[in-house]
């Protein structure tokens, strides 16, 4: 959709139809889908693209001289440029085609931090990351022995910006940071982390876990200035199997492959081999073919209902979960900054959120409830876990109330 353009503005209701799923019942009930922070449902558009590839013109990519090969090969490098004008790239040539954002950071991890950083070096993560943006850094740590810091968390699930400016040295070589936390909804204000990374050192590297990000916000990697940027197809409204690396082409070149393979050299003897230039270096072997032409019927469907829409809609329902849930005696949210978007994260007292899930199973809603891959931001607030509910796109009132009822039967069952 153009910049200037107005967005289409269309009714939940007219939308839902789009997702096979919703016009479906779980345990009898109509199906109140509110676990999109874990993974989204899928439009039709986006399955029938996927079959359309598989019902009448798969094969493999790059190498096939044949119409259907060349065709296909085509089309998936169309999404790598369509992935590219998504996220304000400059080229396609910076993106990189992964499994998930867990690839995506574990790539990063593996191939610019073996390569760039070394014994005593510093990075710095927040309290409230993903496991995927802890476990590769952890296991670089083990190999090389960088150090890790730490952003604490504060009371309304914002990050601490000024415990952050402390933690800055001339020993900092990345910071790698989420945009929206996937455990209370909470957008961190990733612009000023990074200028005030820059500002105290150029040379600083800048990662960010977008996973939760690209699927509520228009993200433009241009203006933010990060020299990396990670996505997941399936929470996107794409399939499973595929995710997105960003990263600035001049660090893309500077870095060594992540894997070897098929499709990521230019020549290959047993003296040695030579390699591609990015992205291709970094992509060896058979892609995920069907399922990254899923994930540009994804950005299609995105684009045609467009971000402006999807804010002031998901933030409207933000605004009135929040109202249904103060109706729930001994609810206690945890995210309480202004500054969140449609994920409400909380625990009911006297009551284990594992319990809680099942009855609200009972009642066709469905929300998802544990630590998230979250143990350290859950340790930060002295808990265990918490029930998380998660808005989509076509997620509406009814699925609020819905969650509503469901808790407050929940309550009178277990109270």
């Amino acid at each position: 959709m153009a910049a200037n353009s107005a967005p289409k503005m269309i009714n939940a209701h007219d939308f839902r139809s789009d997702f096979p799923v919703l016009q479906t019942q779980m345990n009898g009930k109509p199906l109140a889908f509110l676990d999109s922070g874990a993974s989204a449902q899928k439009p039709q558009s986006v399955i029938d693209a996927m079959n359309v590839v598989l019902e009448g013109g798969y094969s493999n990519i790059h190498r096939g001289l044949y119409s259907i090969s060349q065709q296909l090969t085509g089309d998936f490098e169309a999404v790598r440029a369509k992935v590219a004008s998504f996220i304000g790239a400059n080229s396609e040539k910076e993106i990189i085609f992964t499994r998930n954002s867990t690839e995506s950071i574990n790539l990063v991890a593996q191939s610019w931090g073996r390569t760039f950083l070394k014994a005593g070096d510093e990075i710095i993560l927040t309290e409230m990351e993903h496991h995927a943006n802890i476990v590769p850094w952890q296991l670089l740590a083990e190999q090389i022995g960088i150090e890790i810091k730490t952003i604490p968390v504060l009371e309304d699930g914002s990050l601490d910006l000024a415990a952050f400016e402390t933690l800055l040295s001339e020993k900092t070589k990345l910071v790698s940071v989420v945009h929206i936390s996937n455990a209370t909804g909470v957008i961190n204000n990733i612009s000023k982390i990074i200028q005030l990374s820059r500002d105290f050192n150029l040379k600083i590297k800048v990662l960010i876990d977008g996973s939760q990000g690209a699927v509520h916000t228009k993200i433009d990697v241009k203006a933010l200035d990060c020299d990396f940027y990670v996505f997941t197809g399936h929470k996107l409204y794409g399939p499973t199997g595929i995710g997105v690396l960003y990263g600035k082409y001049d660090v893309l070149e500077s870095m060594p492959p992540y894997q070897g393979g098929g499709d990521m050299i230019e020549r290959v003897s047993f003296d040695g081999t030579t390699f591609k230039g990015p992205p291709y270096r970094f992509e060896a072997g058979t892609p995920a073919i069907v399922e990254v032409i899923g994930l540009g019927a994804a950005i299609d469907y995105l684009e045609n209902v467009g971000f402006e829409y999807i804010e002031t809609h998901e933030n409207a329902l933000r605004d009135y979960g929040h109202e249904r849930l103060k109706e729930i005696d001994g609810l206690k949210l945890y995210g309480t900054h202004p500054d969140k978007t449609g994920i409400f994260s909380f625990g009911v007292q006297g009551l284990h959120h594992s319990d809680i899930g099942m009855i609200l199973d009972q009642c066709g809603v469905a929300v998802r409830a544990g630590h998230h891959c979250c143990m350290p931001l859950m340790q930060r607030f002295g808990i265990e876990g918490t029930i998380r509910a998660s808005l989509g796109l076509y997620s509406n009132q009814s699925d609020i109330d819905q969650l509503s009822e469901g808790l407050k039967k929940a309550k009178d069952m277990l109270g």
